[in-house]
């Protein structure tokens, strides 16, 4: 869905999307399952930078939820989570900061976000709010074995018939000091 300034300028653009599985690209490692329902209202917000310079921001809140997979970190394995949240965002046109000099930016400006053509692509913000939701790191079961670094198994419905790999002779030195603790 894009939402442009045109639209906004005449009254708030208000969306209820059902977002199917595939329309967004979450890269290789993220799989939406099912629809993603998305909720929200798009306001023009004039910012009056000067007397003749007038900044048309997109305003967007909204609330998404859905359900995705994503591999586990040790053993890759697909692990289900259900993402739901809600934003409240603003978006500026590219010079629409731009006061002729260089600045440093605000921690205010940094939480910003910018639109191309006069218009916001939905899709392109629920994509960013999908993938910051998820945990940094996703683990199937807080006691998964991974896979074995040898063969490639996963350790947690196979056994391996690797050989253990004899230690580097460089590391003995913390190997006795580890011993020495558990003492």
């Amino acid at each position: 869905m894009i939402i442009t300034l045109q639209q906004l300028e005449k009254e708030p653009v208000l969306f209820k999307e059902a977002v199917e599985a595939g329309s967004i690209d979450f890269g290789p490692d993220l799989e939406q399952r099912g629809a993603m329902a998305a909720e929200g209202r798009a306001d023009l917000i004039e910012e009056h930078h000067g007397p003749r310079h007038i900044v048309s921001d997109i305003r967007l809140r909204a609330v998404y939820g859905g359900q995705f997979a994503v591999p586990c970190a040790r053993c890759l394995e697909l692990v289900e989570h259900r993402v739901e949240g809600e934003f409240d965002l603003i978006f500026r046109p590219p010079d629409g900061n731009t006061e002729g000099h260089e600045h440093s930016i605000t921690d205010a400006e940094a939480e910003i976000g910018y639109y191309q053509k006069d218009s916001l692509i939905l899709e392109d913000v629920l994509r960013e709010q999908v993938i910051l939701s998820l945990p940094a790191k996703t683990l199937c079961r807080e006691d998964c074995k991974g896979l074995c670094p040898r063969c490639g198994r996963n350790l947690n419905s196979e056994t391996c018939t690797c050989e253990t790999v004899p230690s580097d002779p460089r590391w003995e030195a913390l190997s006795e000091l580890s011993n020495q603790w558990k003492s």
